[in-house]
């Protein structure tokens, strides 16, 4: 495997769960991380506890809705680091409920993060990355992006579109910039509190109680990092075991 020291990896969502993890499991294999989420003061715990164990991050206040916030991200990890080798699009909502419930606004929501968030990302990182001959986009889907399911139209919707991006511009970027997609099942993080439909979250229960600890996202994210430069690890699929969806 190639080594993933050195690389300037910029990851969103990175203020808790999948994104945080990712951020430390890097730092510590030697990557310089740019850390983006809203809630800047959890970031900078998480950069302090980075820099308290040796490693190199920096925090950026960024709403992914935002085109600008996006670009400023990327941006920073330049001024900061020098360069962008890994843009890891993950910031994500969950809001699930059943289509005659018309929660239009819960649905603009999901495709505003999930889906133009990751354009947004592709668009901020993509120039740089032509510019400088190499780099690698991880965007983080789901197994909602290759099996639906009651009340998960838009969210389904938005990751299926993550994976079909992904894939486009695996076609259209190659050899010089690597693309994965990496579709988790049940992990444990704060995506689940998005759920304000009580009866789909009362029906998810059981799902996610066989949720899995966020660590083998990271692990499955630094994998594909740590590849030679041309080996493309196109598609990961994570579940735990006991998950049948």
């Amino acid at each position: 495997m190639a080594d993933i020291k050195g690389k300037v990896v910029v990851i969103t969502g990175a203020s808790s769960g999948i994104g945080a993890t990712t951020a430390r499991e890097l730092a510590k294999q030697g990557a310089l991380v740019v850390l983006g989420a809203r809630r800047k003061e959890q970031l900078d715990a998480i950069v302090k506890e980075i820099e308290q164990d040796g490693g190199k991050a920096v925090a950026v206040a960024c709403d992914v809705t935002k085109r600008a916030d996006v670009t400023a991200l990327v941006e920073a990890g330049i001024q900061a680091f020098g360069k962008a080798d890994v843009m890891v699009n993950n910031a994500g909502v969950m809001p699930l409920s059943p289509m005659t419930e018309l929660r239009v606004d819960e649905w603009e929501q999901t495709i505003d993060v999930n889906v133009k968030g990751v354009l947004f990302g592709i668009a901020a990182a993509l120039p740089v990355f032509q510019k400088q001959g190499s780099g690698h986009f991880i965007n983080i889907s789901s197994v909602a992006g290759i099996r639906t399911f009651p009340s998960g139209a838009a969210y389904c919707g938005s990751k299926f579109a993550v994976s079909a991006i992904t894939d486009v511009l695996r076609q259209e970027v190659g050899p010089s910039i690597r693309t994965t997609v990496i579709l988790p099942g049940a992990i444990k993080t704060e995506l689940g509190a998005s759920i304000k439909h009580q009866e789909t979250a009362d029906a998810l229960a059981g799902l996610i109680g066989t949720a899995v600890p966020p660590q083998c996202i990271a692990d499955a994210i630094a994998f594909a990092i740590g590849q030679p430069a041309d080996v493309g690890v196109n598609e990961i699929v994570v579940r735990p075991t006991a998950q049948t969806l």
